[in-house]
């Protein structure tokens, strides 16, 4: 008789302990780790700074894990999705995966937890370049086709597509440049090697302030702090212009909601932090926060947007 009384009082147990797992009652009871591309550069930086923020109310420890290149996107995919793993990324996520064949589906293998930043970039030219202003350079590109060279990262990648974009709205004929990183971009156009980049503005901003370079716009919707007193590309020359840099945090697809709403309550509760706003600006990103809801649609839009420039462009990589 005691086995069956026994089963019977199991199955109601096992019930409860199992609606617990799924609204995340018991969340979380071992330590999280965050996965995130190589230490030293932004992402790492973020990171860190979120690991540290939500430890305390998260009674766990956070740990950041440094993965290079895909491995990050692909561990981070296949991960058990229990919210112990979880990733932050920046829009290379999904552009890699519209120029290459990839073991991921960003919208498939991926629940949004919140976008996180904001990254505005800058379009500046070398000071030898007799223009002041967005309309200024579409004029003088205009008059010279092919004649200007425009600096990037590899094809692909985010300043490559911000000057795809600008020259296919502008409808100039201006050459692009790949080089291995950003600071080899910005290294040329110092040494009036091309002549135009458009290039994150914590980047730029210190060879602008040297006067080593010449701003001409901000590459966001809205005019930024993070550039006092620079136009849009929108508003000086090129309507219906925009391309920020974006990162953000996901956990694998089908992390229980109750976990990814915890998670976002958590992390977006530490980044709206005015000192966190603060950590952040200095190095040249504006803070967003917000909904898993609104991060998907932002990721849903920014993949539409970016396969019509790869293929407009005919970006291919090898």
């Amino acid at each position: 008789m005691l086995k069956p009384l026994l089963a019977a009082w199991m199955l109601p147990l096992a019930a409860i302990l199992g609606a617990n797992a799924v609204s995340g009652q018991d969340y979380p009871n071992r330590p999280i780790r965050i996965v995130t591309a190589n230490a030293g550069g932004g992402s790492d930086f973020a990171a860190r700074l979120i690991a540290q923020g939500i430890s305390g109310p998260l009674a766990q420890p956070v740990i950041v894990e440094n993965r290079g290149g895909l491995v990050t996107a692909e561990v981070a995919s296949r991960a058990v999705p229990d919210g112990y793993t979880i990733s932050l990324n920046g829009a290379n996520l999904w552009v890699t995966t519209l120029l290459r064949k990839s073991s991921y589906d960003v919208l498939r293998d991926f629940a949004p937890i919140s976008l996180l930043l904001r990254e505005v970039a800058i379009v500046a030219v070398n000071p030898s370049l007799p223009v002041n202003s967005i309309k200024e350079l579409i004029a003088l590109a205009k008059a010279k086709p092919g004649e200007l060279n425009f600096a990037s990262d590899a094809p692909g990648g985010t300043s490559n597509l911000s000057g795809q974009l600008f020259k296919s709205m502008a409808g100039v004929n201006i050459v692009n440049v790949s080089y291995k990183g950003n600071a080899a971009s910005i290294t040329a156009l110092v040494a009036n090697e091309v002549q135009m980049i458009i290039v994150d503005s914590g980047l730029l901003m210190p060879h602008v302030k040297s006067g080593k370079l010449r701003a001409l716009a901000v590459t966001s919707a809205q005019p930024t702090a993070l550039t006092p007193g620079l136009p849009t590309v929108a508003a000086s020359g090129l309507p219906g212009y925009e391309s920020v840099g974006m990162t953000g945090m996901l956990a694998p697809a089908k992390t229980p909601v109750a976990i990814i709403n915890r998670l976002n309550h958590e992390i977006v509760r530490v980044v709206t932090r005015e000192d966190v706003k603060e950590q952040f600006f200095s190095r040249g990103s504006e803070v967003v926060g917000g909904t898993p809801a609104e991060y998907l649609a932002v990721i849903k839009a920014d993949i539409a947007r970016k396969s019509k420039i790869i293929k407009d462009a005919g970006i291919k990589v090898d």
